[in-house]
């Protein structure tokens, strides 16, 4: 996939932020400090383009849930603004995927001078053959 060119806002307004207690190894921290984000971002009463809005809907991502909730947990980093960002980054990059359009396959056709060269590579290849066969065979 080519790179996204499109820049996606998502206003703050429509994300909801809460600071989680992050998983997995990290000492007495990990324990006492509620550093990982789970965001969550609701699709259809988002301000983003119908168009769009429909796209993300259809799109199969686990991430997004079945009433269209986009979740979305980081706790990647140790500060719990590094892991607010990362998860805004994500959730943007989420959303211009799903925006980004293939452009339309314009059908080809072989060039004469390709055509050319394959049948006589096949020629070739049946002349080989047919040296291979039997000295006495009558066909």
């Amino acid at each position: 996939m080519p790179e996204l060119p499109l820049r996606v806002d998502v206003r703050e307004e429509e994300v909801e932020i809460t600071a989680v207690r992050a998983q997995g190894a990290g000492g007495q921290n990990v324990n006492k400090v509620a550093n990982a984000i789970h965001l969550r971002f609701t699709i259809a009463t988002s301000s983003l383009p119908d168009e769009l809005k429909r796209r993300l809907l259809l799109w199969r991502d686990q991430r997004i849930s079945g009433d269209g909730v986009v979740i979305i947990k980081a706790q990647a980093h140790r500060s719990l603004e590094r892991n607010r960002d990362d998860a805004l980054c994500r959730l943007r990059e989420l959303i211009a995927r799903a925006a980004w359009v293939a452009p339309p396959r314009r059908p080809t056709r072989p060039t004469g001078s390709s055509q050319k060269r394959r049948l006589e590579s096949k020629r070739q290849r049946g002349a080989v053959k047919l040296l291979r066969a039997r000295v006495g065979d009558e066909r």
